[in-house]
């Protein structure tokens, strides 16, 4: 859970970094759009059921480690980029304790129930 926490900090932490490091476009641009996306895929992914979305986290901080080389930064975005791109490329690998098991799918079906020790038909 808190990998998911600091991927959400490090989110909203994108999408004010061009105004506070004081870059422009199109570096700035990818940052408002790749920031909000962070911070809501990594609070969906604090719940144990829907922890698997913090994978979505992965190929975005890889863009934003990628992004200073592909788009105009200054030395600062740079950095920033690629330190907050690294982040949250780990922290969505972080998965956390399974506490409880989720659904089961259509095996279900013909699976017995662990509770009752019956097979479903």
């Amino acid at each position: 859970m808190w990998a998911q926490v600091i991927n959400m900090v490090l989110g909203l932490w994108l999408m004010a970094a061009p105004g506070v490091l004081g870059y422009g476009r199109p570096a700035s641009t990818s940052d408002h759009i790749v920031g909000p996306l962070v911070a809501t895929f990594a609070c969906i992914a604090i719940w144990e059921a829907t922890r698997p979305v913090r994978w979505v986290n992965l190929p975005l901080g890889i863009w934003i480690v990628a992004s200073p080389w592909l788009l105009e930064h200054p030395p600062s975005g740079q950095l920033n980029n690629v330190l907050c791109g690294m982040a949250i490329a780990g922290l969505s690998m972080v998965g956390g304790t399974v506490q409880q098991r989720f659904g089961g799918g259509w095996s279900m079906l013909w699976r017995s129930s662990a509770r009752d020790g019956r097979r479903l038909e």
